[in-house]
């Protein structure tokens, strides 16, 4: 089966070619902040982005003959994980999200190129998959409820190929799952759904390179009503200028590792209480689970480094074995989402979220 990935980014773009679980062909390039700028809304950047996939396939020579195109799922309204066909109420939801991201663009894009080949389009596991369990859902205050956004894609991807490894199906195991990157989710999975995880986007959880995590309510409340911040900028603290980059002035994990590592303060004091909030986080999904945790898995471009895996896997590995999978091969699991869908291995799912 030949499979197109596209994976649009805030700034860049992914492309790749699998032929069955092989990649053929991949590539990625950055979008120029003069090619941007322009746009007021990244709905506006869709043909420029549209344009931007086929010249990289013109220009690398890569035919347009697919079996399935699968694109990286947006932000989409609450659904449950799997694969899913490319409908109408879909792209209505995308081009009027209440996120702006260019993800939500993945899919109008993988469904034109499918029908330039006649050939079915798919998104898999978005970010917004909901499994939630109804105790995970509420708050102390009845108009807030908690909302499940996270590393979807990644983290299903790993649990299954770990299942895989040890002769057993993800729907049969229970896990713990930390994703460590921008940002970072922790998450608990029960026999293949994910039933409670922080909202990894806005505002929940372990504070990470750029995003604040949860924070003192009340000490946020005062914030914002300070006259010091208006609402764009409480938000900015929020996702985007949170976390290391506030306590720390940038985010580069390389070199505040190194520094942690040699005992330099105050990356070291910093990175720690990153980690060591993940490892209440991995605590907190252990008790989710009822303590029957069948492994913790930790992912994610930050588990690169020797000092955080370390440091992590110290702190929780008394709960469960715990299994290193660092990065994250985002292209990989949605190649393989559409090939278990071609084949008839994983039901394809019917976009309609409830109201």
């Amino acid at each position: 089966m030949r499979i197109l990935v596209i994976n649009p980014g805030s700034t860049s773009t992914k492309l790749a070619v699998y032929e069955d679980t092989e990649c053929t062909w991949m590539t990625g390039a950055h979008h120029p902040a003069k090619d941007l700028t322009p746009f007021h809304h990244v709905n506006e950047q869709y043909e420029y982005r549209r344009e931007f996939v086929l010249d990289l396939m013109r220009k690398a020579g890569i035919e347009v003959r697919f079996d399935a195109v699968i694109a990286r799922g947006g932000l989409l309204r609450p659904t449950p994980g799997g694969v899913y066909t490319i409908n109408e109420l879909m792209k209505h939801d995308l081009l009027n999200s209440q996120h702006e991201h260019a993800c939500n663009l993945g899919a109008l894009i993988a469904e034109d190129i499918a029908a330039l080949c006649h050939c079915p389009a798919f998104i898999a596991d978005p970010e917004v998959v909901d499994e939630l369990q109804p105790v995970a859902r509420l708050t102390g205050i009845p108009e807030i409820q908690r909302i499940s956004i996270f590393h979807a894609l990644n983290t299903k991807a790993v649990a299954r190929r770990y299942a895989k490894s040890i002769g057993r199906r993800y729907r049969e195991m229970n896990f713990v799952i930390a994703h460590l990157g921008g940002g970072i989710s922790v998450s608990a999975h029960r026999m293949g759904k994910v039933i409670d995880t922080n909202n990894a986007l806005n505002g929940d959880g372990p504070f990470t390179p750029e995003r604040a995590g949860t924070v003192p309510a009340n000490q946020l409340v005062e914030l914002c009503f300070s006259g010091r911040y208006d609402e764009r900028q409480v938000k900015k603290m929020l996702c985007g200028q949170g976390g290391l980059i506030a306590h720390l002035g940038n985010n580069d994990m390389i070199s505040i590792a190194a520094n942690a590592e040699q005992g330099i303060e105050p990356d070291k004091l910093v990175l720690d209480a990153m980690l060591y909030n993940v490892a209440k986080h991995i605590g907190a999904m252990h008790v989710a689970l009822e303590g029957k945790t069948d492994a913790i898995i930790l992912t994610g471009g930050i588990m690169h480094s020797r000092y955080c895996s370390t440091e992590l896997q110290r702190q929780v590995e008394y709960l469960a074995p715990v299994i290193l999978m660092p990065g994250e091969d985002e292209m990989g699991a949605l190649a393989a989402n559409a090939l278990g869908a071609l084949r008839e291995e994983l039901p394809l799912q019917t976009y309609c979220p409830k109201e």
